[in-house]
């Protein structure tokens, strides 16, 4: 890794994305995020009642790279929380990315909180 892209990751931060009242309880709405790499379109799933109430990741789909991930349908499989892509339905774990049907492909996730009514990001 050069030192420029080792720099960059290292300047991670947060940063306040949008608020409460702009989420969808037990759905996805899609946010552009800056990151270190550039801006990112990025899903955020709010699930109040449960111990983790926000999720982050990805909001491109790479089965049908088309940027849906946001619109897709969260459900629990074997007790995986997973959001099913809108378009060929594979599922991507909500806590790290991973896709249930191919193990080789994993969406980008980010670290995300509430702060007061704002949503934080990590980016």
């Amino acid at each position: 890794m050069s030192s420029a892209i080792a720099a960059k990751t290292m300047t991670q931060t947060w940063q306040t994305l949008c608020t409460r009242t702009d989420l969808v309880p037990y759905s996805g709405i899609a946010a552009w995020v800056e990151t270190p790499e550039g801006p990112a379109q990025v899903a955020i799933f709010y699930l109040p009642g449960y111990e983790q109430e926000l999720y982050a990741i990805d909001h491109h789909d790479p089965f049908s790279h088309a940027n849906v991930i946001a619109r897709g349908i969260v459900g629990d499989i074997k007790g995986q929380l997973v959001v099913a892509s809108p378009i060929y339905k594979q599922h991507f774990r909500l806590e790290d990315g991973q896709c249930l049907e191919d193990d080789s492909i994993t969406l980008r996730t980010w670290k995300v909180s509430f702060k007061g009514d704002e949503v934080w990001i990590e980016a």
